[in-house]
């Protein structure tokens, strides 16, 4: 085993500072998702690249005693084939659809990218390692901004949840709200249950009667804080909430 900064030989402190850059530069990436509280965070990147620089770097070198001048060849680029396709399977376990809203798109690709700087650290190629970890916050903080630039005067699909009383009148009175408000109502479904203490409003009125739980699919302006304004000031409603199902970066 030769420990130096000279020609790698599998054991060096050359491979030592390839796995280091890969720490340092995957824990920046994971720093961003933590700060983000996303649910693949500072370790899980970290871990991911550092894993991804660890079997790139067994493959160039984890099997030279094995090998024998013009009988035995190793590939070292199939064990990175395979982290490229392995990285898939916690990629996937990151992204879930929730009421037709997918969510972890964003932060599913932000790992792979971990791996790929991973793996570029421990094949040599820092510059590269560091180009991506640079555009990576390029992307999260650069092109949101950009986005909403260039896509404000889009119509926007928003889906608005409101809890309302039963009985009240109250889904007529959102329904025309929303369509005097310039939205296009693409879909609406409703669930009914039992009220408890714990509505908004709470009082006998509240618990004599059932809760809605309506969900719309509106198609209109980007900007719906006016409209929640409004639609929270109505007879018989209890809460309103919404999220843009286009927002995938969770």
């Amino acid at each position: 085993m030769v420990w130096s900064l000279g020609e790698p030989s599998g054991q060096g402190w050359t491979q030592v500072a390839e796995l280091a850059t890969a720490l340092v530069l995957c824990s920046l990436i994971g720093l961003e998702r933590e700060l983000k509280q996303k649910s693949a965070g500072l370790r899980t990147h970290t871990l991911v690249g550092l894993g991804a620089a660890l079997f790139l770097l067994i493959s160039k070198y984890g099997f030279t005693d094995v090998l024998t001048e013009g009988r035995v060849v190793l590939d070292p680029s199939r064990v990175a084939a395979q982290i490229v396709s392995g990285i898939g399977f916690i990629g996937g376990g990151l992204i879930f659809v929730r009421r037709d809203v997918v969510r972890g798109l964003t932060t599913a690709a932000v790992v792979w990218v971990s791996a790929a700087v991973g793996c570029a650290c421990a094949a040599g190629l820092p510059w590269l390692a560091v180009f991506v970890t640079a555009a990576h916050f390029l992307v999260v903080y650069g092109y949101p901004p950009l986005i909403r630039l260039f896509t404000r005067s889009r119509p926007a699909t928003t889906v608005v949840r409101v809890s309302y009383r039963d009985g009240e009148g109250a889904l007529r009175a959102i329904l025309e709200l929303a369509t005097r408000s310039g939205y296009s109502v693409q879909q609406a479904a409703t669930e009914r249950r039992e009220p408890d203490e714990d509505d908004p409003g709470g009082g006998t009125l509240v618990r004599a009667r059932h809760v809605i739980d309506l969900r719309l699919r509106l198609l209109g302006p980007r900007t719906v804080n006016e409209l929640l304004s409004v639609l929270s000031e109505q007879p018989g409603v209890l809460s309103v909430h919404t999220g843009d199902i286009d927002d995938t970066s969770e």
